[in-house]
């Protein structure tokens, strides 16, 4: 039953969006935990960024407030550049 006061996209981003975004976050701190390998945890924090940028764009999508988008933007920007440059290391070091 939705509360009174609470459309349908609320509902869809409080009991859907949210919960699977949490989920995914536990999964990859799983990951970067247990991680065997430092390709597996860099895979897991690229993941963990992903999701931060998901997280800031369903917020920014649920306020109407488009700056957080902006920042969504330049998070993954960074997380690809970081993510390059794991990649150059790993290639080099073996």
């Amino acid at each position: 039953m939705i509360a009174f006061g609470m459309d349908l996209f609320d509902f869809f981003m409080v009991w859907v969006i949210v919960p699977a975004l949490s989920i995914t976050v536990v999964f990859c701190f799983i990951r970067l935990v247990r991680g065997p390998s430092l390709p597996d945890r860099i895979v897991a924090v690229d993941k963990l960024s992903g999701v931060a940028v998901g997280m800031m764009a369903a917020y920014a999508v649920a306020t109407d407030n488009s700056v957080f988008l902006d920042v969504a933007l330049v998070v993954a920007l960074i997380t690809f550049l970081g993510t390059i440059g794991f990649a150059y290391y790993i290639d080099r070091r073996s």
